[in-house]
This record gives structure tokens, C-alpha cells and sequence, in this order.
């Protein structure tokens, strides 16, 4: 895939991204009662566009030529979002409210946090098909966002840094399953008192 063709490709992978970061933010705004605005329920959001080579690389393990329609037709994951919330029930909110979106199409979903994987990752992950309106053709992009709290955000950053590739013969896997574990109750307790905190306000009013 020549420059010219890789850049032609990803062009609208990136409009779709930036529409679909819009309306994340903008939900976010009224995700919550006017009352209640303090309680963003995003932290931060981060974006990227897959590479050239890890474009290439994947579409020869899916042993596809190495062109823009194959890229197209076979990779969902081209544009993706990643949305840090303050905690779990916040990404179930923003996922219910983003899903409901008549704009969007849903095309796949996979919830991390109920299922964790094996190793103790926890995220809940979704891909959208996002509309680009042209003069006279209306197109749709696959954008794939990771919603992950806080907690799991620091463990999936560490599990990468510290263990991705690695940790071959899983001697810290036992470990970070633990941490995983230990990270959730702490989100758990930090969610409850800031619930306690909320309630002691309201009755103060």
C-alpha cells in the first residue's frame, strides 16, 4: 500500500472518529441532571488511527492483499476511541445513551467487565458504524470505542507495560489478577462514598 493510498484510506476513518468524539462529549454534557453536573461521568478520551504497517500486518495474517478495499471490507478497528470514565456505572450509562443514538448503527459489542478475559482485563468495547454525509451519498465507518474506568485503565496501562510480551512463562499472571481484583473494590468504595456524599448534600438542601 503506497502513502498516497494509506492516506486516502483513513481520511474518512478520521471524520468518523471526530463526529462520533463529538457526540460522546456531548452526552457526556447531559449525561446527568442539571443538579448533578459536577458528576462528569468521562475523565478523558484518547483517538487513533491504526497504523500503515499494522494495517498491512494484519491484513497479511488475514492472508488478504495488502490494498485499501480489503482494509475497508475486513478491518473494524481502522479509527479507534478510547473513553476513560470515573467509574463502572458510568460506562453502562454512556453506553446505554450512545447505543440509543438513531444516527449510529451497532455492529458489535463485547462486555469485558462481566466477562473479564482470562488474564483479569476488564473494558467494554463496542463498534459503531458512524454516517458521513456527502453531496449526494451518505457512507458509514466503523469506529471501535474502549470504555474502561479509571481503575481499569491503570490496570490494562501497567498489565502492558509491564508484562506485553514479557512475561512469556506467566509467572505474574497470578499477580495481576489480584491487582485487577483489588483495583475494582477500591473503585467500588470510592463509588460509594462519593454516593454517601451526594445523599449527605441533598438532605443538607
Amino acid at each position: 500500500m503506497t502513502n498516497k493510498k494509506y492516506h486516502e484510506l483513513i481520511t474518512p476513518y478520521k471524520d468518523a472518529m471526530s463526529v462520533l468524539i463529538e457526540r460522546i462529549n456531548l452526552l457526556d454534557h447531559s449525561l446527568y441532571e442539571e443538579s448533578d453536573m459536577e458528576q462528569k461521568a468521562i475523565h478523558h478520551i484518547e483517538s487513533r488511527i491504526k497504523s500503515q504497517e499494522s494495517i498491512e500486518e494484519k491484513l497479511k495474517k488475514l492472508n488478504l492483499a495488502v490494498n485499501k478495499e480489503n482494509a475497508m471490507e475486513n478491518l473494524k478497528d481502522i479509527a479507534g476511541i478510547r473513553v476513560v470514565c470515573f467509574f463502572e456505572s458510568d460506562i453502562y450509562k454512556l453506553v446505554d445513551v450512545l447505543e440509543r443514538q438513531n444516527i449510529f448503527v451497532l455492529i458489535k459489542e463485547k462486555d469485558y467487565i462481566k466477562n473479564p478475559k482470562p488474564n483479569g482485563y476488564r473494558s467494554f468495547h463496542v463498534i459503531l458504524a458512524v454516517p458521513l454525509y456527502y453531496l449526494d451519498v451518505t457512507e458509514y465507518f466503523p469506529v471501535e470505542i474502549q470504555f474502561r474506568s479509571m481503575a481499569m485503565d491503570l490496570w490494562a496501562s501497567m498489565e502492558h507495560r509491564i508484562c506485553y510480551k514479557k512475561d512469556k512463562n506467566g509467572v505474574l499472571k497470578e499477580e495481576f489478577l489480584k491487582y485487577a481484583e483489588e483495583l475494582e473494590q477500591l473503585e467500588k468504595n470510592f463509588q460509594e462514598n462519593m454516593s454517601r456524599m451526594l445523599k449527605a448534600e441533598q438532605v443538607a438542601t
